[in-house]
């Protein structure tokens, strides 16, 4: 038998208030996850960057965000790959040009958690 290690000594245990919480939890835990998963990779100070720049700017190809990075194109296409793979970028290409730009998802909680960062245009 496991013993409950958790076991509250409190007299007024509020059962109910402890079970709706348990379920909320279950309700949001995908996008508890999603959200865990998206703040680590914007932990990057790197990726921070793109994500700024990419709410600024729509859309920069990798050439781009190289040069104002100041950073070898493989590299930033690593960081890129981390995003895309997380559903925070996607791609359009034009010609042999492939541009990166923000999903919605992206752009909301970018909205969210950099506004102290973004600075509207004078």
């Amino acid at each position: 038998m496991k013993k409950d290690n958790n076991a509250c000594i409190r007299i007024d245990r509020d059962a109910k208030q402890i079970s709706r919480c348990k379920l909320k939890m279950e309700e949001v835990s995908t996008s508890v996850s999603d959200l865990s998963r998206t703040l680590s990779l914007a932990g990057n100070q790197v990726r921070m960057k793109i994500f700024i720049l990419l709410q600024e700017e729509d859309r920069l190809c990798v050439c781009d965000l190289g040069e104002i990075l100041e950073m070898e194109v493989p590299a930033i296409s690593q960081h890129l790959r981390k995003m895309k793979d997380a559903d925070l970028v996607q791609t359009q290409r034009e010609g042999s040009t492939i541009y990166y730009y923000l999903t919605d998802k992206a752009k909301s909680l970018v909205q969210a958690l950099f506004p102290f960062i973004l600075v509207e245009a004078v």
